[in-house]
């Protein structure tokens, strides 16, 4: 081989890898291929392989790690100005879902669409073939009805494993004092029933999920937005102002990568926010499913981790990191144990038993934190390689959030775009999203679009593209 075929090579081999790098198949933190695994798989030599990691050091795509091998390296992004969504002080506002709401629950199974708008995981990236041997194993193996018979509360062995893990981030909680539910939404709609009563308001912070404004309509309840800093999350300033001027029953909030703006409330602002209502014995529902999906090296506390009086109602659920189909969450719900119990009970008595005993067995034979490392790197990779795409595509004037966590992008768009309006025409393109105004009682954001980032691949970035183009032409028409 001539010197210059090999040079090609090296250099077509390095432009390959450092693709896959962007299109987050090798997220940031992953082991690539070691120079003898290179060397067999793509049949060259292992100077060629040696060459292409070198020259990818030089570009700081990867770097080397002694006895250990190379990882990609965190990659430096373009920065741009973050969303201006610090929305002012609104009155009370009775919350009324409309269609458009309702037709995104539905796009997410729609066949061939590019799904960038519900929020749900990465089948790829979930245990779903252990958890169903355990599943199967665990059919076989219960040889009567009174096997599978749990409390109202729950599987004892989950229940154990919810609170080990919860001690892990502050909280210092009995299994005797958590409830298992379907999932982290029933949570939270137990706990609304518990502290609140039809016609009372509920303090949210703004932009909030949709589904939780859904909770709280089918609840009868009202909402008072708290305007939300893209990055620090509720502004405790505004809600403090809005409990002395309002009959405040019971606050709503996602400390931990609220979903849509990846927003991380500190751990000091927590405390007082935990404080704060205390002061006034005012009730926290707090949602943490995003909790175990930070991208740095510790994991955020909980609010409810600096809770004395027992005010603070925490929930989470394993639809986001072990399975969205088995839809088992739960809830800590403090000093309104009994009142969660009683409303579970009513509603369905209890949740399905064998997927329960599943998560626990799964969570009881290890593997879980590993499991965790493993899919918090994939998503810090495809969160970032999106908003690259994002900016390289959408017209100038794009605004991005910069999440610590979960897998979704709230994305502003430029010159007041209509995004109902985008969200119309993306159908027609067999390309979902979620348009900003579904994430406010009172429609603030209908500039704004939400972009779920958990299936980024290189092939996705076709289909963003095409968003863009759309962007582009909608921008150009008067609204």
């Amino acid at each position: 081989m001539s010197d210059t075929k090999k040079v090609l090579l090296y250099e077509k081999f390095a432009q390959d890898l450092e693709d896959l790098v962007r299109a987050g198949t090798f997220p940031v933190g992953a082991r690539i291929p070691s120079i003898r695994e290179a060397s067999a798989r793509q049949e060259i030599s292992f100077s060629t392989v040696l060459q292409a990691y070198r020259l990818l050091e030089d570009r700081g795509v990867i770097e080397a790690r002694p006895q250990s091998g190379y990882y990609v390296k965190p990659q430096p992004r373009q920065r741009v100005p973050e969303p201006d969504f610090q929305t002012l002080q609104g009155d009370p506002a009775k919350v009324s879902i409309d269609e458009v709401s309702l037709q995104l629950i539905h796009d997410h199974v729609k066949p061939n669409y590019a799904q960038f708008g519900a929020a749900s995981p990465n089948p790829d990236l979930l245990p779903t073939a252990r958890l169903n041997r355990i599943l199967a194993d665990l059919a076989r193996n219960s040889h009567s009805a009174r096997d599978l018979v749990v409390p109202v509360a729950g599987s004892e062995a989950l229940r154990i494993q919810v609170a080990q893990r919860a001690f892990s981030y502050g909280c210092e909680i009995s299994p005797d004092e958590l409830v298992i539910t379907a999932g982290c939404t029933e949570a939270m709609n137990l706990c609304l029933q518990a502290v609140c009563q039809p016609g009372d308001l509920v303090a949210i912070e703004s932009p909030t999920y949709f589904g939780s404004l859904m909770a709280l309509e089918a609840q009868h309840l009202r909402a008072l937005e708290i305007p939300s800093h893209p990055r620090k999350g509720m502004s405790l300033e505004a809600l403090s102002f809005a409990l002395e001027n309002h009959p405040v029953k019971a606050v709503l909030a996602v400390p931990n990568f609220s979903n849509p703006t990846g927003s991380l409330l500190g751990d000091p602002d927590k405390a007082e926010l935990v404080r704060l209502l205390a002061r006034r014995g005012i009730p926290l529902i707090e949602n943490d499913i995003n909790g175990e999906l930070y991208f740095s090296e510790r994991r955020p506390r909980v609010a409810k981790s600096f809770d004395r009086d027992g005010l603070v109602l925490l929930c989470s659920s394993f639809s986001k990191d072990l399975s969205a189909a088995f839809r088992v969450g739960w809830v800590a719900p403090g000093r309104f144990f009994r009142e969660v119990e009683a409303r579970k009970y009513a509603l369905n008595i209890r949740t399905s038993v064998l997927p329960q005993l599943a998560i626990a067995q799964f969570l009881e034979n290890g593997g879980y934190d590993h499991h965790l490392r493993k899919i918090r790197r994939a998503y810090a990779g495809k969160v970032a390689a999106m908003s690259q795409a994002i900016l390289a595509h959408f017209p100038e004037g794009t605004r991005i959030t910069e999440p610590g966590g979960g897998f979704v992008l709230w994305v502003q768009l430029p010159g007041k775009l209509d995004s109902v309006r985008l969200y119309q025409e993306a159908l027609k393109a067999f390309i979902t999203i979620a348009p900003g105004y579904i994430f406010s009682p009172a429609h603030k954001f209908d500039d704004f679009i939400r972009l779920n980032a958990s299936s980024w691949s290189e092939s996705s970035e076709q289909d963003l593209a095409r968003l863009g183009m759309l962007v582009r032409q909608l921008a150009t028409l008067p609204r």
